[in-house]
């Protein structure tokens, strides 16, 4: 399955990617999903830090949400993500 969420702008982008997924090792570094509020949306990792992202909207907060639960579930697993100006592109199996 694919997904493209729509960030606030590029440095977002690169942001949300960073944080949930390391390619090398092909781990999911997302935790929990903490809080929405609005377009912003608050992520734990594993490490227990806390950031927040800013995404275009409520929509893509609520698309990116019900897209990530599976894997923070450990339903599926995240394959690989790609920054499109500021879009990312997410990829699970």
């Amino acid at each position: 399955m694919k997904i493209n969420i729509i960030c606030d702008d590029k440095y977002e982008a690169q942001k949300l990617t960073s944080l949930i997924f390391i390619k090398e090792s092909k781990e999911t570094y997302i935790a929990s999903i903490l809080n929405v509020v609005k377009n912003e949306l608050v992520i734990s990792l594993k490490d227990k830090s806390a950031h927040s992202i800013l995404l275009k909207d409520e929509t893509n907060v609520e698309k990116f949400a019900d897209f990530i639960q599976s894997v923070i579930d450990k339903e599926h697993k995240l394959i690989s993500t790609r920054i499109l100006e500021n879009q990312v592109e997410i990829v699970k199996e």
